[in-house]
């Protein structure tokens, strides 16, 4: 297995195809640094084509989830920007706001379920994570902030984006403007985050329940459930119902859902071949 400088993958259990890509940069508060922005995309594709992995459980070493963007990254932006022509600043400057972003929607071009579990700090940057997660916990200990207006920065990375969709536009208007502090609790109101844990170790165990439950079902029901309803934000609802319909015609009838329906009728849990 590949070793990266900002991330680590670990296997917990020889057992799971529950695996963990955890932020590893503690000392820093997982601040994402431009090491990140070529590793991660990468880490999540070696996940992806690893026909063993079946959830992705995404979390940070240390105190904190993520602190954001590592300032010396808007540093080196400032530096690359330099030049006499203003055409070709703008065109580079904008090269490299793609490149970030890119390995950001890596989450969503991900096959497989990418799940969060947030502690602590979730800032800036972390939010642009966990907005392109598929499903988000976190502990009542973690605090969040969408902080970028305070660097002199629009958020560009996703989070103006796909937190809209997420807990509403008036709402998400309001936190990126102010760029507040919000609380564990407030991001469960708002529907940022399904379940808050009294603890990390709460979280963790809550997670892993999820996760193992979702990686027992059909691999291709579950892949197909997140392409759809990540297509389906962009269509209307007869589009999304053409687009599912198409779908299921190249996928529904399989060994899965042949196996599905025996394991119903024989009142045994199912055994699905990886994918």
């Amino acid at each position: 297995m590949e070793n990266y400088k900002t991330l680590e993958i670990v296997q917990r259990s020889p057992k799971s195809s529950v695996f963990h890509l955890n932020l590893n940069r503690p000392s820093l508060r997982n601040a994402l640094s431009l090491d990140f922005f070529s590793e991660f995309p990468k880490a999540l594709d070696s996940l992806d084509q690893n026909p063993n992995v079946s959830v992705i459980i995404l979390s940070g070493n240390g105190a904190h989830f993520c602190s954001g963007i590592d300032l010396k990254v808007l540093d080196s932006i400032s530096e690359r920007s330099q030049s006499s022509d203003r055409g070709r600043t703008g065109e580079r400057l904008r090269r490299h706001i793609k490149f970030l972003q890119d390995a950001i929607t890596a989450i969503e071009h991900c096959r497989k379920p990418v799940i969060a579990g947030i502690h602590g700090a979730c800032i800036g940057a972390g939010i642009d994570v966990v907005t392109a997660c598929d499903i988000r916990f976190c502990t009542e200990d973690a605090f969040f902030s969408v902080k970028e207006v305070d660097l002199a920065i629009t958020a560009d990375v996703g989070t103006l984006q796909r937190l809209p969709s997420i807990v509403g536009y008036g709402n998400a208007v309001e936190l990126a403007l102010t760029g507040r502090r919000f609380s564990g609790s407030e991001a469960k109101s708002l529907g940022l985050v399904s379940t808050v844990f009294a603890s990390k170790e709460a979280m963790d165990e809550g997670i892993r329940l999820v996760a193992e439950g979702i990686a027992a079902k059909s691999p291709l029901a579950v892949t197909g459930t997140k392409a759809v309803l990540l297509r389906g934000r962009d269509l209307t609802v007869d589009q999304g119902l053409d687009y599912v319909a198409t779908w299921n015609s190249g996928m529904l009838l399989s060994g899965d859902l042949a196996e599905a329906v025996s394991a119903q009728i024989q009142k045994r849990k199912p055994v699905f071949a990886k994918l």
